[in-house]
């Protein structure tokens, strides 16, 4: 059985929707994020803040090649695609799913930019951030999921329905 790796823009769902997936599929979980934690021994603001980014996208991809794992859920981080290498360790055993959200609902969403230890430099919009990724994730991604006013569920049965599981 095929991992399933989530990808996507910081607050479109992937640790949410991994875990609910995780549990319908009888998977385990794995959030890189907390792995990145985890090796770090801090929180991913704190790394960005005062290590700056080249060290965190350094550290993540440090923690995507670390994930030896089959059977398992994976949230990566927003920012794991600028990672050829680590995105393709974790695509050999793998098949992945971009949870895709319009920049309006992004911006709904993600009311903790300055907290939540997302990856960008300093004063960049989510517009600016998502223009950046969205080439990437079109890149890696072997299913895309529009997650636009859908319910957590829905998007993990049509997770299911188009990965066979």
């Amino acid at each position: 059985m095929k991992n399933i790796i989530l990808i996507g823009m910081p607050g479109c769902g992937k640790s949410t929707i991994g875990v609910l997936l995780a549990k319908s599929l009888g998977y385990d979980f794995c959030d890189v994020d907390l792995v990145i934690q985890k090796q770090q021994k801090r929180k991913l603001q704190n790394i960005i803040d005062n290590d700056g980014l080249d060290y965190f996208l350094k550290a993540e991809e440090q923690a995507l090649l670390s994930v030896d794992v089959t059977r398992t859920v994976i949230a990566t981080g927003g920012s794991a695609v600028f990672s050829q290498r680590g995105m393709e360790h974790l695509k050999q055993n793998g098949i992945c799913i971009y949870l895709k959200l319009t920049v309006p609902e992004l911006i709904h969403r993600l009311t903790n930019i300055k907290t939540r230890g997302i990856a960008c430099r300093k004063g960049e919009t989510i517009e600016e951030i998502m223009a950046e990724r969205e080439v990437f994730y079109n890149k890696y991604a072997d299913i895309t999921i529009d997650c636009q006013k859908k319910k957590a569920e829905d998007i993990v049965t049509e997770i299911t329905e188009k990965t066979g599981d």
